[in-house]
């Protein structure tokens, strides 16, 4: 039987293979998930292979992938150039200490992220994840004013409802409640938090928008070593898109008070939001720039966070004379070959058509969904499209709902969204869409 009748035949019975099923079993007992309880854990599907926008899964399902694995999967699954590019490398080396050594990959990659980057941001400090690029940011910021002599810079101002991260650090700049991190309230050091833009992408603009903010400003500048921000698109905390015009003041404040400003563009670098930085949206330039996810195209993980010349002299010239931070594999070479084939095929592929494309048609089949009775509210910029429900999910039974639709979706609290690749056609995301409209007519889905 080929392997296509085999996957068919799967299909018709909706039955896996014995080995799959020991697979899920063990997966159960032994595999602990992120945010799922070990005593309880919610279903896993067991993923065979992947192709384009397609899971291709053991029971001989394949879906739709709407969450771009965790918004990491910039041009579809197993592409061929990325593909190229991981292997070519592999015959050479796939991984050196970053201490002491170099080399080209690195190198290149650093020159891209240097070329394309807001102006002043020239200097690139390569790690393993975003959490750690925000633990990257955030050392930077306190070891700048250490260096400077201001040893009472020692905390960090944000904005409600932000998401940056599950290490430490990030973890304190993280809403208390939407980050999902109160349970480490008495752990995690003190960070002071202002209120979430209200004014909304395409809304009109008011200046009492920042009453708050410059109060907190004015009042704590003294203390503080750095503000840290998700430029227009508050991810985790609700795919809430603010007005562009709130973090162009957030620059002048910075300015004005003697903060440095750090944009965490981890989910909304590489043109999600229809810039190729979600800071461009507001013509400001940061301090610090955290970036990640789809840095690869969703093949390796890494992450980079890039700083002004001033910040990285200011350091070098301080106590340590260096800057005390270095990943095991920092500059992975591997890492850093396919994320060189990844924004080399962004420009390739004309990522801006893409996009436009991906938002047009989410306008025209997504926004209708706002009539429906179980919808408060639906959002549409870029790549990114989000349904905002009166009720939260019940993510077992509607991800089992999405799976038996063709699709996979993975919402959170009242939260339904889609950020799919860049190389999503007009049927497949009409497909998803439909399947969160039928979603939405299901009571079990959903918790009263």
């Amino acid at each position: 039987m080929s392997t296509i009748q085999h996957r068919i035949s799967l299909h018709m019975t909706n039955k896996q293979p014995q080995h799959s099923l020991d697979l899920l079993e063990y997966d159960k007992k032994h595999v602990w998930h992120p945010y799922t309880s070990m005593s309880s854990p919610l279903p896993a599907y067991l993923v065979e292979s992947a192709e384009g926008v397609y899971l291709n899964l053991a029971n001989g399902e394949s879906v739709i992938d709407g969450m771009s694995s965790w918004w990491s999967v910039l041009h579809g699954y197993n592409h061929p150039k990325l593909n190229a590019a991981l292997i070519e490398q592999s015959t050479k080396m796939s991984h050196v200490m970053f201490g002491g050594l170099t080399h080209s990959s690195a190198i290149e990659l650093c020159k891209k992220l240097v070329q394309l980057s807001p102006k002043e941001l020239d200097k690139v400090f390569l790690s393993d994840s975003g959490s750690v690029s925000v633990e990257v940011a955030i050392k930077m910021a306190f070891q700048y004013w250490h260096s400077k002599s201001f040893p009472n810079k020692t905390k960090l101002l944000t904005i409600r409802n932000g998401y940056h991260g599950d290490t430490f650090a990030a973890m304190s700049v993280c809403d208390p409640v939407t980050g999902m991190h109160q349970i480490f309230d008495k752990v995690l050091m003190k960070n002071i938090f202002a209120p979430a833009p209200t004014i909304s992408f395409h809304e009109q603009w008011h200046e009492n928008e920042l009453d708050e903010l410059k109060n907190l400003f004015k009042h704590h500048h003294h203390e503080l070593a750095a503000f840290i921000i998700e430029p227009i698109v508050q991810g985790t905390g609700g795919m809430r898109f603010y007005h562009p015009a709130y973090l162009k003041a957030c620059r002048t404040l910075c300015d004005q008070y003697n903060v440095l400003l750090i944009v965490d563009e981890i989910a909304t670098g590489f043109g999600r939001t229809g810039k190729l930085f979600a800071c461009e949206w507001s013509e400001i330039s940061p301090d610090i720039m955290c970036l990640g996810k789809t840095l690869t195209g969703g093949y390796l993980t890494l992450a980079a966070t890039l700083c002004t010349s001033e910040i990285a002299k200011t350091i070098s010239h301080g106590e340590a004379g260096c800057f005390m931070h270095g990943p095991t594999y920092m500059g992975n070479a591997l890492a850093c070959a396919v994320a060189n084939a990844s924004i080399d095929l962004l420009f390739e592929n004309n990522w801006q058509q893409q996009i436009a494309f991906i938002e047009l048609i989410l306008q025209k089949s997504l926004l209708p969904l706002k009539a429906q009775s179980r919808v408060k509210d639906v959002r549409v910029l870029g790549s990114i499209g989000a349904v905002e429900c009166t009720q939260a999910v019940n993510i077992a039974v509607i991800q089992k709902r999405f799976v038996e639709l063709g699709v996979w979706i993975r919402p959170f609290g009242t939260l339904i969204y889609i950020i799919p690749p860049l190389v999503i056609n007009e049927a497949q995301i009409k497909h998803l869409v439909k399947a969160i409209s039928t979603v939405l007519k299901e009571d079990n889905c959903f918790f009263k």
